[in-house]
C-alpha cells in the first residue's frame, strides 16, 4: 500500500480479491510480526542482551520496511519519489548512525499506518464488491429441452430464465410470464418492492418475491446495468477530485524538497557546528517534514463517500463529482419522469350536453388505438379493448383525424378543435394543470378528456428539503403550457416559473443559471442530456436502466425516489468537510513538526510516533465518510449540511 501513499490508485484490480478481515492484509501481518521483534528487541535491550536486540531490531526492520521499502525501490528506478522514499531513507540513516531502534520503530509505525491504509479502502469497497455478488452462482434456462442449469456468464440475450420466489435476477431482462413484486433496495435504495407484469423491464440483482416469472434476457451478465454500474465505479476511483488533486501537486514536488531541506540542514550544520548533532537532526527534519497523512487524506475520504453512497443508491463517479457536487449551491431538475412520474392518466371526462362520457371517451380511443404518444396510452388505458378508427391521420402539431364507425371524427389540442360551449371547462381544467384533448364526431362536440402527469409524491417534500439546507429560490424552467406549469409548480412549491421553453432554451437558462451559482441538473437522462452536460454537475434519475444517463451524468440515482437527492447533497458536503478537516490537521502537522525537529526539541522516535499518529487520525477521519445514517428520506441523513449563500437558487426544469 504504499503507493497508495502518494498515488491512491484506484483501477479495477483493487476493487477485485481484496481481504476482508483486517488480519488478512499483508501489511497488517507484516506490522504485526515487526511490533512483536520490535518488542522483543526492547526487551532485550533492558536485559542487556545486545546480540539479541540487535537481531530483533534487524529482523524488525525488515519485517516493517517489506511494506514500503520495494514499492519505493520501484519508484525510484522510474525516477518518482514519494513519501515511502522519504521513510527508506530515514530508515537507512538511523542504521548508518547505529540508531537501530529507531529504524525499527519507524518501520513498524509505518507499516501500522500502511496497513490501516489498506484496511480503510478495502473497507470501503464493500460495496461494490456486493454490488458484484448480487449475480446468482446458478440460473435456470428454459429451452425445447425442458429446464437446465447454467453459469450466469453463459447467458446471452434471447435466453428465458425462470426465476422461482426468492431467487436474484441474473441480468436484464423482460418479463416475459407471470406477475410479482421485485425487491430493488440492494441495487436502489428503495425500500418498497415494485409490481412487475408482463413486458415489464426486470434488472440484474432484483430479488424476485412472491410470483413465478419467465424473464427473456436482453443483455449478457457482463453487459448488464449492474455490471455497468461496477465498471462506473471502478472508472470512479480513477476520477480525483480538485482536493485531491491539489493534495498530490503538493506532495510530490514536497518530497524532493524536503530532501534537499534535510541536506542543507546537515551540510550547514555540519560546517558550522558538530557533525554528530546536525547528522541526526537533519534525519529527523526528514522524517517530520513527510506529508503522507497530507497525502492520504483526500483519497481515503473520497472512496469511502463514494463507496458509502454506491451503497445508498447514489452512483457517484469519483472525486470529481463528489466535490462538485458539494459546491453545488443551485439545482435545476426535469420535470416529465423526474419531479413527475411520466405516467399520464385520464383525470376528468367533461361531455356536451347530450353526450354520455363513455362516447367521449371510446372516440378518442378510437383515434388513438394506433398512436404511441404518452396522452394516447393515458386514454387507451382508461377505455381499453375498443375497435381501432379507420384512415387516422396525425396532423402534427395539432391532433387525430379519422373515422368512427361511419362519421368522420377528430381530436386535439383547443384551437384545432373549437370547445364551443366548454370553454369555460377547458380552462378550468388546464388551471388545474392537465393537457386538455377535446373531441369532435360527424362535425359534433362530443367533449373534452383531461390528461395530466401527476407529480411524485414526494416531489413537494424534496423542494421543502432543499430550503431547509439554504436553498431559497426555486425556479421551473418546462416546455408545458403555462397553465400546467403553473399548476405543477404550485403543488411543487417552487417559487417562479418559466414554461413553453424549447429544449434549446432550457439549456440556455442553465447557463444563465450558472453564471449566478453552481448549478446541478436532475433530469431523466434521455432527451436532457445536453442540459445535463451543460451544469457544473448532471444528476440523472433511474441510472439502473438507462444508459443516457450513465453517460451524460456525473452523479445518478439509480432508483426513482428523488428523495435520495436532498441525502446525496448531504452527504458530499458532509465529505467535503472531512476532507477539509483532514488537509488541515495535515498541514499544522507539518508546519508544527519540522521546526521542532530543526531545533532538536524532538527526536526521531517522538516525530515517527507523532507523524504515524496523524496518519492514523486522518484515515479514520476520512472513514467517517463511509458512514451512512438512517434519515427520513433519501439514504443517508448526514450531519447539518453547509448552507449556501443567500443569492443561491434552485431551479426546476423540464
Amino acid at each position: 500500500m504504499a503507493d497508495a501513499c502518494c498515488e491512491p490508485e484506484g483501477g479495477s484490480e483493487q476493487i477485485h480479491e481484496e481481504p476482508e478481515r483486517f488480519w488478512q492484509l499483508d501489511e497488517a501481518r507484516a506490522a504485526a510480526a515487526s511490533g512483536i521483534l520490535l518488542a522483543v528487541g526492547l526487551a532485550a535491550d533492558l536485559g542487556g542482551q545486545d546480540w539479541v536486540a540487535m537481531a530483533a531490531y534487524v529482523t524488525a526492520l525488515v519485517a516493517g520496511g517489506s511494506t514500503f521499502v520495494p514499492g519505493a525501490a520501484r519508484r525510484l528506478l522510474r525516477g518518482r519519489l514519494g513519501v515511502d522514499t522519504l521513510m527508506a531513507v530515514a530508515a537507512t540513516g538511523a542504521v548508518i548512525l547505529g540508531e537501530l531502534g529507531e529504524a525499527a520503530s519507524l518501520a513498524f509505525l509505518f507499516s501500522i499506518s500502511e496497513a490501516l491504509e489498506g484496511y480503510a479502502l478495502t473497507r470501503t469497497r464493500r460495496g461494490l464488491r456486493a454490488l458484484l455478488a448480487l449475480v446468482p452462482d446458478r440460473v435456470t434456462v428454459l429451452g425445447v429441452d425442458g429446464q437446465r442449469a447454467v453459469d450466469p456468464a453463459e447467458l446471452v440475450p434471447g435466453d428465458v430464465l425462470l426465476v422461482r420466489p426468492g431467487e436474484r435476477v441474473a441480468t436484464d431482462g423482460i418479463v416475459r410470464r407471470g406477475r410479482s413484486a421485485l425487491d430493488l433496495s440492494a441495487i436502489t435504495g428503495e425500500s418498497m418492492p415494485i409490481e412487475c407484469a408482463p413486458g415489464d423491464a426486470v434488472h440484474a440483482g432484483t430479488i424476485n418475491g412472491r410470483g413465478v416469472l419467465e424473464v427473456e434476457a436482453t443483455a449478457a451478465t457482463a453487459d448488464s446495468s449492474l455490471a455497468r454500474i461496477v465498471r462506473i465505479v471502478e472508472d470512479a476511483q480513477e476520477r480525483k477530485g480538485h482536493g485531491q488533486r491539489m493534495a498530490e501537486r503538493v506532495a510530490r514536488p514536497l518530497v524532493p524538497g524536503i530532501m534537499l531541506v534535510a541536506a542543507v540542514v546537515a551540510l550547514a550544520g555540519s560546517l558550522l557546528g558538530s557533525p554528530d548533532v546536525w547528522l541526526p537532526r537533519a534525519l529527523v527534519v526528514l522524517v517530520a517534514a513527510a506529508p503522507c497523512a497530507f497525502a492520504i487524506s483526500v483519497p481515503v475520504t473520497v472512496v469511502a463517500a463514494v463507496g458509502a453512497a454506491t451503497r445508498g443508491g447514489t452512483l457517484i463517479k469519483g472525486g470529481s463529482a463528489l466535490e462538485a457536487l458539494a459546491g453545488v449551491s443551485a439545482v435545476a431538475f426535469d420535470k416529465t419522469g423526474t419531479l413527475t412520474r411520466n405516467e399520464p392518466r385520464v383525470t376528468e371526462v367533461v361531455a356536451a350536453a347530450g353526450v354520455e362520457s363513455g362516447d367521449v371517451l371510446a372516440t378518442a380511443a378510437a383515434l388513438e388505438a394506433g398512436s404511441e404518444h404518452p396522452l394516447a396510452a393515458a386514454i387507451l388505458a382508461a377505455a381499453p379493448g375498443l375497435p381501432a378508427a379507420t384512415g387516422v391521420q396525425a396532423l402534427v402539431g395539432h391532433g387525430l383525424v379519422g373515422t368512427v364507425g361511419d362519421a368522420p371524427a377528430r381530436l386535439g389540442k383547443p384551437g384545432f378543435v373549437g370547445p364551443g360551449p366548454l370553454g369555460s371547462d377547458v380552462v378550468r381544467l388546464q388551471e388545474a394543470g392537465a393537457t386538455v384533448i377535446l373531441v369532435e364526431r360527424a362535425g359534433t362536440l362530443l367533449g373534452a378528456v383531461a390528461v395530466r402527469d401527476e407529480l411524485r409524491t414526494e416531489a413537494a417534500a424534496v423542494v421543502r428539503d432543499l430550503r431547509r439546507q439554504g436553498f431559497r429560490r426555486i425556479i421551473m424552467l418546462t416546455g408545458d403550457n403555462e397553465r400546467t406549469a403553473r399548476t405543477l409548480g404550485r403543488e411543487a412549491d417552487v417559487d417562479e416559473v418559466h414554461a413553453e421553453l424549447l429544449p434549446k432554451a432550457k439549456v440556455d437558462a442553465v447557463q444563465r443559471l450558472k453564471t449566478e451559482a453552481r448549478v446541478a441538473m436532475v433530469g431523466d437522462g434521455i432527451n436532457d442530456a445536453p442540459a445535463l452536460a451543460t451544469a457544473d454537475v448532471g444528476i440523472a434519475m433511474g441510472a439502473v436502466g438507462t444508459d443516457v444517463a450513465i453517460e451524460a451524468a456525473d452523479v445518478a440515482l439509480m432508483g426513482e425516489d428523488l428523495s435520495h437527492l436532498p441525502a446525496a447533497f448531504a452527504h458530499a458536503r458532509r465529505a467535503r468537510r472531512i476532507m477539509r478537516q483532514n488537509l488541515a490537521l495535515s498541514a499544522t502537522i507539518l508546519l508544527v513538526l519540522v521546526p521542532l525537529a530543526a531545533l532538536g526539541a524532538m527526536g526521531l522516535a517522538a516525530v515517527v510516533a507523532t507523524h504515524e499518529l496523524a496518519e492514523v487520525l486522518v484515515i479514520a477521519n476520512g472513514v467517517r465518510a463511509g458512514r451512512l445514517r438512517a434519515a427520513a428520506s433519501g439514504f443517508s441523513g448526514m450531519a447539518p449540511v453547509e448552507t449556501p449563500g443567500a443569492g443561491d437558487a434552485v431551479g426546476v426544469v423540464h
